[in-house]
């Protein structure tokens, strides 16, 4: 396994403790409906690469979606099958996804893309797995966020790139609230990392979106902080109809 695939599934138990608490980050507060408007709607088959414990999934499934779910932690997979038994959910690498060519008109990559070894091989195997015109919808930690911090957590706090925003590099952040602590290990890539993958393969970006955290998701100034540089990117790109 390598080393963002052992490093997750070694956190699994708390990222689910922490997926699963209502309310208790982004995702269920705001980032989830924010990220949906770059959406298609349901079509032959979705799928749904970097799932974790499922949240997104049982999600997609709800709205109409027929969905496959993979992820590269066994203790996840685990868990989102756990919670949803009513469609796959593969343990695989997303270098090397268990999929037949051109079998789906949707990948989404939501929050995934930014924690796995091999971005470049998971993006040529997204584009493997679509037909062609098919779409891959990506929410990544914003390379703004990734690259630097805030002097304080004070509202207006300065915010500050102290290395280099155009090197790639492993980072990992330990988070403790409301007496749940998680890591999240990642790893830094500038804007055109993700953009010269998707060019390589005939993905065209036809949508992007740095959302910011609404005022009804604002809980203390280090949530407003957030209103001034993004937490998150969003992409929509589209596979060429001469691509496959």
């Amino acid at each position: 396994m390598d080393d963002l695939r052992r490093a997750w599934d070694e956190q699994a138990d708390r990222w689910i403790a922490w997926a699963r608490r209502p309310g208790h980050d982004t995702y269920e507060r705001w980032h989830r409906d924010a990220f949906l408007p770059i959406l298609p709607g349901p079509g032959r088959l979705t799928v749904d690469l970097g799932c974790g414990e499922g949240r997104l999934t049982r999600y997609l499934r709800s709205a109409g979606h027929r969905v496959v779910g993979v992820d590269g932690s066994p203790r996840l997979v685990a868990a989102a099958h756990g919670a949803d038994p009513s469609g796959p959910v593969l343990n695989a690498d997303a270098a090397a996804l268990p999929l037949g060519d051109g079998v789906a008109d949707l990948v989404v990559a939501f929050m995934s893309l930014h924690d796995v070894d091999d971005l470049d091989g998971a993006v040529d195997e997204v584009a493997r797995v679509l037909v062609p015109g098919g779409v891959l919808c990506v929410a990544v930690v914003h390379p703004l966020n990734s690259a630097g911090t805030f002097r304080s957590r004070a509202a207006g706090s300065e915010y500050v790139v102290e290395g280099s925003y155009l090197g790639g590099r492993r980072y990992a952040d330990s988070i403790e609230r409301a007496g749940l602590g998680m890591t999240f290990h990642s790893l830094h890539h500038p804007l055109q990392d993700y953009t010269r993958a998707f060019e390589r393969n005939g993905l065209l970006v036809e949508a992007l979106r740095e959302p910011a955290v609404p005022d009804e998701a604002v809980r203390d100034d280090a949530d407003r902080r957030w209103q001034r540089v993004p937490l998150f990117l969003h992409l929509r790109a589209r596979l060429g109809e001469g691509t496959s």
